[in-house]
């Protein structure tokens, strides 16, 4: 699903350049969950990005299911991450001016959903997930906690194939952050390829796989449970 070879991220500087990842070479196979893990500044985030398309490289090639991704021009790349792409931020970045409901509902409008089926899509999220009561709510209204639950369910609403997650419960208490990952579990039995960056060991050992960056280098792999 995911290969990336020999990918560079680096941002010049009128000295020296700093490079933020360093000839990376990346593949994730459909159905994985793999888990990214390092020091704080090794470019997990980064490497997040680009894989979900928000950010670009400096060198190397981006295979996503076998389209070309660094050959795609920026309207190409964008309509694949909506088709196929569910992205979890550590900072929510929810529509401050949409409702807990609107913003659940977003991706769906992308995807051309009809509305009887959308309205059905996001009740299941808002009842999956406890916040039903949220529903007409702005994100300024809602805890941390709640905005990331809303998150969540915005994420995967629309069944993405690839679902990324940047510290996914960083933001809940460790009962919610148990819950969001045995849905993580589910939706990974169910097909959905999942790729979290944590810092959690508790977390890590939900996937299959755990690879490591350290200074935008990555430096082995390990089996998860």
């Amino acid at each position: 699903m995911i290969n990336l070879k020999n990918i560079s991220k680096v941002y010049p500087g009128k000295v020296f350049d700093t490079y933020v990842l360093r000839a990376v070479d990346f593949q994730v196979k459909e159905g994985e969950f793999v888990t990214i893990m390092g020091p704080s500044g090794a470019g997990k985030s980064t490497l997040l990005n680009i894989i979900g398309m928000l950010d670009d490289f400096a060198e190397g090639e981006y295979h996503f299911l076998d389209q070309a991704v660094h050959k795609l021009n920026d309207k190409k790349r964008a309509e694949l991450c909506k088709a196929y792409i569910g992205f979890i931020f550590q900072s929510y970045h929810l529509i401050e001016e949409l409702t807990v409901y609107e913003n659940i509902e977003t991706p769906l409008l992308y995807r051309k959903v009809k509305s009887g089926d959308r309205k059905s899509l996001v009740c299941d999220m808002l009842d999956r997930f406890g916040i039903v009561g949220k529903k007409d709510l702005f994100p300024n209204q809602l805890s941390g906690g709640q905005q990331q639950l809303v998150g969540i369910a915005r994420a995967i609403v629309g069944s993405p194939s690839l679902l990324l997650a940047d510290e996914p419960t960083g933001n809940l208490h460790s009962k919610q952050g148990d819950e969001i990952m045995a849905v993580f579990s589910e939706l990974n039995k169910e097909g959905t390829t999942i790729l979290q960056v944590t810092h959690s060991d508790k977390n890590a050992t939900y996937g299959n796989r755990i690879v490591y960056l350290h200074d935008g280098l990555m430096t082995n792999h390990s089996e998860g449970q």
